[in-house]
């Protein structure tokens, strides 16, 4: 099942997506919940009312609907670094021995088609195309083995960077370099855990203007969706609706020589097997 967040004038709802239609859950049944989290908290009972829903409900044209990220406000955006072999290999760098972690604020967020601004503080923007992980159980101390029964479902992502703040600032400023506004664009849905089976073997792949830049296959990831989940949820609880980007391939742009950044005019294009495609274009902030 593919869900989606539109913009109503009761604020975010979800609706669920049939033959590229969507359909308006919580109108084709009032015991499905109008919000995303709310919905995902409901765990398996939920996804299983919210499909009922989606076959018996009235579709609406794509056309008439404004689409907003996937999950509009999440209450995390958990960030992994370094966490593809070939990318490690890329960068010159031994693959970690623990998850590096990092976060973007929710401000960061937006969704498919929406414009990634150039900050007037940054000339060095880098693309960098990510599987998201999208938490529908939330938790603590989830074992490694149980991981998945917490996975709602996963997103296309771009955790888009700024290279001069994450690494020339004072003791690199990780963070700020990564949380820009619009630093985040993540979609265009949410695709449920069930309809994926293994995170650990999808085609990923990341076009700019059409030139394909990244292709690598999530088996090469460091630290799998498990790990992750049992790692970070040692430290903090997991809601229902927090995201994890989970690192991103090789061929980013601050590699390539010369350096390949993001410049006005550009659409980016992330791919994932099974997910779809997520496509920005790239503008530069107003002065």
């Amino acid at each position: 099942m593919r869900l989606v967040a539109y913009q109503s004038d009761r604020g975010p709802r979800v609706a669920g997506v049939r033959d590229g239609a969507y359909v308006d859950l919580n109108r084709a049944d009032p015991q499905v919940p109008s919000g995303i989290k709310e919905l995902l908290a409901r765990g398996p009972a939920g996804l299983a009312g919210a499909r009922a829903a989606l076959e018996a409900g009235e579709a609406t044209a794509p056309g008439d609907l404004k689409l907003l990220p996937p999950i509009p406000r999440p209450e995390k955006v958990i960030c992994v670094g370094v966490n593809y072999a070939d990318h490690a290999r890329e960068s010159g760098m031994e693959p970690p021995a623990e998850p590096v972690i990092f976060s973007k604020f929710p401000s960061a967020v937006i969704a498919d088609g929406d414009p990634i601004v150039l900050p007037r503080l940054s000339d060095t923007v880098d693309y960098e195309a990510e599987l998201v992980v999208v938490i529908g159980l939330g938790g603590r101390h989830i074992p490694k083995d149980k991981a998945r029964e917490h996975v709602a479902g996963y997103c296309c992502g771009n955790d888009v960077s700024a290279r001069d703040w994450q690494l020339h600032k004072p003791a690199g400023q990780w963070l700020l370099g990564k949380t820009f506004d619009t630093f985040a664009p993540f979609g265009p849905a949410l695709v449920t855990a069930d309809e994926i089976g293994d995170p650990g073997n999808l085609g990923i792949r990341l076009r700019l203007n059409g030139r394909t830049m990244q292709d690598s296959n999530t088996d090469q990831l460091i630290f799998s969706v498990e790990e992750l989940i049992a790692y970070v949820s040692g430290v903090c609880t997991l809601a229902p609706g927090d995201l994890i980007f989970t690192g991103t391939p090789p061929g980013v742009g601050m590699a390539r020589k010369p350096p390949v950044l993001l410049k006005p005019g550009d659409t980016v294009e992330v791919e994932i097997d099974r997910l779809g495609v997520l496509r920005n274009p790239v503008v530069a902030q107003e002065a």
